[in-house]
């Protein structure tokens, strides 16, 4: 049911108009609707995945995660076989602030990303930094997996 309200004088007139049949698109108007309320619950709740970007360079795997508002101190990585893991957690500054936000796009909660890591991976010289929010890990690869040059004689 949607009110519409025209004028702005004390005998202003109200409508209402039962929706529910009138439009066809009606379904996809409450899945993007619900969609959009479902979102922002799931991130009051803490359920959100920091941006990952994975690429290699100079015979290394580089992962770069983007996690601004944190501290090096609120990241923890862990390598347990060949996964590693990121975790952390992003605060609010929730009810407790003062504040009565109208709108929240940010994430905050805990968080958890784990990644499987190739077997030619040297897992003992994985090196990590963290700078302006984003979270930069280099993973060599073994000398013996590393792409080389070979020589062409005549033979």
């Amino acid at each position: 049911m949607v009110i519409r309200i025209a004028g702005s004088s004390p005998g202003t007139n109200v409508e209402q108009e039962n929706t529910s049949l009138s439009s066809p698109f009606r379904m996809f108007e409450n899945f993007f609707n619900n969609w959009a309320v479902s979102n922002a619950l799931a991130r009051r709740r803490g359920d959100w995945r920091p941006p990952v970007d994975i690429l290699e360079k100079d015979n290394k795997l580089i992962i770069r995660a983007e996690i601004p508002g944190l501290e090096e101190k609120d990241l923890d990585l862990k390598l347990d076989g060949n996964t590693l893991t990121i975790k952390g957690e992003r605060k609010s500054d929730g009810e407790d602030s003062g504040y009565f936000y109208h709108q929240i796009e940010g994430f905050y909660g805990s968080f958890s990303r784990s990644f499987d890591l190739p077997n030619y991976a040297d897992t003992e010289k994985i090196a990590a930094a963290f700078n302006n929010g984003v979270l930069t890990i280099a993973i060599p690869f073994r000398p013996e997996v590393q792409s080389r040059s070979i020589r062409v004689t005549k033979g």
